[in-house]
């Protein structure tokens, strides 16, 4: 298996592979809903703010896992945040998906970015560093729908202090549906 920053990802093929996962494993209503904001993310989020990783064998994409900038304009870190992530149904259970989460990171911390952030099921994340995290921590964009799954991790070294001031996510993630 192999692991790559695809720098020029096809929004359609990108998107149908989180729609198949998502689709599977939620239903299709949710493939529908995660097709379309991959897609959005994909097309209308500057190449500098993005980040595709996708792990593989023989080419056939086994995951991904996508990371975009969170501004917060009043703290001089660099923070980007984690998602959509997904496996193929029939691999997952096999640490794809911790392996792609730690291949992004190292990706992260090699290009200078001081915190990453996700928003999901802590037992599943806190096996790659995240932890749980509050919102006096990290103020979100948008208000969460379950606070106990707002989590984060310092990726310089430092412990993770709180993120001055209110973020800012790039325009995709800018719905309350995901949050």
């Amino acid at each position: 298996m192999d692991f790559y920053i695809d720098q020029t990802p096809d929004p359609f093929e990108t998107a149908r592979f989180f729609a198949d996962v998502f689709s599977a494993s939620e239903g299709p209503d949710e493939g529908t809903v995660i097709e379309a904001f991959v897609q959005e993310m994909i097309d209308t989020t500057p190449p500098q703010d993005l980040m595709v990783c996708t792990a593989r064998r023989d080419q056939v994409p086994l995951g991904r896992a996508i990371f975009s900038r969170l501004l917060f304009p009043e703290d001089a870190r660099r923070v980007f945040i984690l998602s959509p992530m997904a496996v193929r149904t029939d691999r997952q259970k096999a640490g794809i998906g911790q392996a792609l989460i730690a291949y992004g990171l190292d990706c992260l911390r090699a290009s200078g970015v001081n915190v990453a952030l996700t928003y999901g099921d802590p037992a599943y994340y806190r096996k790659t560093g995240f932890e749980q995290i509050s919102e006096a921590t990290a103020q979100p964009p948008l208000k969460l729908s379950h606070p106990h799954g707002w989590l984060g991790q310092s990726l310089d070294g430092q412990a993770l202090a709180p993120l001055s001031g209110p973020s800012q996510c790039v325009s995709a993630l800018n719905n309350p549906t995901l949050w």
